[in-house]
């Protein structure tokens, strides 16, 4: 496996990956298009046998002065395997501020669990951030 710049090429496999991984919260075609384009963003992907299996972006937002990790997405297949830990990193190193912050389901335990070991620790929560009502833990890390 291998971590490697993410570019507008990659789309199409990307949009496969965000409909594998988050069925109820697959971003739409628009927003695929401008992780992959937008100057500023972290993008990043994990590639195996040339197939993506995982796909990181972020970005640095001065104004909150923090980083932001937008997305994580690992294949189902390759879950478990430390694509995820390697996307974090790979992401965490390629921002400017101090301070990383991300979201994630209240009910994604396995991604909670990962985050926790890596150094995040809960700072809010955002009640029915997700479309289905879910809410979101938001989780912080000093870099």
């Amino acid at each position: 496996m291998e971590i490697q710049p993410a570019n507008l090429l990659d789309l199409g496999a990307l949009r496969k990956l965000e409909r594998a991984c988050f069925e109820k919260d697959a971003w739409p075609l628009l927003d695929l298009v401008a992780v992959l384009s937008f100057p500023d963003v972290v993008r990043l992907k994990a590639v195996e046998d040339g197939a993506m299996i995982g796909f990181a972006a972020g970005e640095t937002r001065l104004s909150q002065g923090a980083n932001w990790i937008a997305t994580i997405a690992v294949d189902p297949r390759f879950q478990r395997r430390g694509v995820g830990r390697a996307l974090l990193h790979a992401c965490e190193a390629g921002f400017r501020s101090q301070t990383v912050k991300l979201t994630v389901r209240i009910s994604n335990q396995g991604a909670i669990a990962l985050y926790e070991k890596e150094g995040y620790h809960t700072v809010d929560l955002w009640r029915k951030y997700y479309r289905d009502g879910e809410d979101g833990l938001v989780m912080e890390k000093a870099l």
